[in-house]
């Protein structure tokens, strides 16, 4: 959102970068009444359509939230932000958020509010939100831009609050430098210190729900040693819907081959999951052969923080040590199928070396069923990398078929050929 504007925005913009560098000579009135007020307006609406001075604002911390109705990722961070809010209330943090909306009319704008519990810039203020997309250069949504109370130096705003709200939740509060390092130095020895049970069990419970287990319960323990697969998804994620039948199919595929060679660690999955309702995890979960976590465990969203889970579906992929080996099970699971197993770094090395292998015997070009265009063979080391096939609608990576022209990029093994062609090799 790169916007243009004339004096008026300038002047607000001044205002703007002037509270930020603490110049008192330019700014009369408090800061963040500089910032979020203007000539005819030293107000904001709360979500009940009553006003609240802008200089009530003073003391707390401040988050400036650009996001949109017609946006489906600020929908979904919408939830998670509000979540954290209100925890933050609940613990009488001064903490407030400010709406800066980037819909297109009043009543997506008003659709889109009703869900917010916190403060907003009048819609019909065009000018003001426009001036503080440009100086805090919001070219994506949705956006969290933390001001601290007493801050006067612009390093001392922070433009990362969404990814810091997903990573930490409240324990972000209150955005500072020093808490933020404090809690990588906590994460980092968390991620050295974790196992198996310090990640699934918690004090009332040392048990996974299974489903061909007598009593419907696994205990943890019982996963020391193996490779593990953490899923988190949901019933109402699409994608993660679709991913679930090819997961089975490789887990089962994983399973047999293990059980054909003695002596070789064994393989488990456990779903961690975001369903809205118990009703939708038991259905969801009734699908897969595999252990989950109960609905509603608190470990859940530990996890999701942990693993800095962003988006699902995702396969994040345990040693038999407990340790991390990937976040990027799913991605794996579609390049190499049951071949990525154990998924560690010296398999994966194999696989690509095959796969470069493979790669000289294709065709440099295709033409596919799905595109009018030429494809280009592609790898990592060219013009190709990490990729949503346009055919299957799965996460890709290595080699490819690209359209140079517009981008279209398909997995090698999902071309469907039309015409000759072409010549054969990398």
């Amino acid at each position: 959102m790169n916007f243009e504007g004339g004096d008026r925005e300038d002047k607000i913009i001044n205002q703007v970068e002037a509270a930020l560098n603490g110049d008192a000579e330019k700014v009369s009135t408090s800061r963040f009444t500089s910032l979020l007020a203007s000539k005819d307006r030293d107000y904001l609406l709360s979500p009940t359509g009553s006003q609240v001075k802008v200089s009530d604002l003073e003391g707390h911390v401040v988050g400036l939230y650009f996001s949109a109705n017609w946006y489906s990722p600020c929908r979904n961070f919408n939830r998670v932000l509000s979540n954290a809010y209100e925890q933050l209330k609940t613990n009488r943090s001064n903490f407030e958020v400010v709406f800066v909306s980037a819909d297109e009319d009043l009543s997506a704008f008003s659709s889109y509010y009703s869900s917010m519990p916190w403060l907003t810039i009048p819609f019909s203020d065009l000018e003001s939100k426009k001036a503080l997309s440009r100086k805090f250069d919001v070219e994506d949504i949705p956006c969290l831009i933390i001001l601290q109370p007493d801050g006067t130096k612009e390093e001392e705003v922070l433009h990362n609050g969404v990814e810091l709200v997903h990573r930490y939740g409240v324990e972000a509060f209150p955005f500072t430098r020093e808490r933020l390092e404090q809690l990588e130095r906590e994460e980092k020895e968390k991620h050295e210190n974790q196992t198996i049970t310090n990640l699934l069990s918690s004090d009332d419970r040392d048990y996974l729900l299974g489903r061909h287990s007598t009593t419907g319960q696994v205990p943890v323990a019982s996963l020391v040693g193996k490779t593990l697969g953490l899923f988190f998804s949901a019933q109402w994620c699409l994608p993660g819907m679709k991913f679930t039948p090819k997961l089975t199919s490789i887990y089962h595929k994983i399973k047999h081959a293990i059980s054909q060679r003695p002596g070789v660690e064994d393989f488990e999955i456990v779903y961690v999951s975001s369903d809205r309702d118990r009703a939708s995890f038991d259905s969801y979960f009734a699908l897969m052969p595999w252990l989950a976590l109960p609905f509603g465990d608190p470990n859940i969203r530990a996890l999701t923080r942990h693993f800095d889970v962003q988006s699902i579906p995702c396969l994040v992929i345990l040693g038999p040590d407990g340790k991390t080996v990937t976040k990027h099970g799913r991605s794996l699971i579609n390049l190499y199928q049951e071949n990525a197993y154990p998924f560690t770094e010296a398999r994966l090395a194999s696989l690509h070396r095959q796969m470069d292998e493979e790669a000289k015997g294709l065709p440099k070009s295709e033409f596919h069923a799905g595109h009018h265009h030429e494809l280009t063979l592609v790898s990592d080391c060219t013009s190709g990398g990490p990729f949503i096939c346009c055919d299957c609608d799965e996460q890709g990576s290595g080699w490819a078929y690209q359209c140079l022209e517009c981008g279209y990029e398909v997995h090698t093994k999902c071309v469907r050929a039309v015409g000759g062609a072409l010549t054969v090799g990398p």
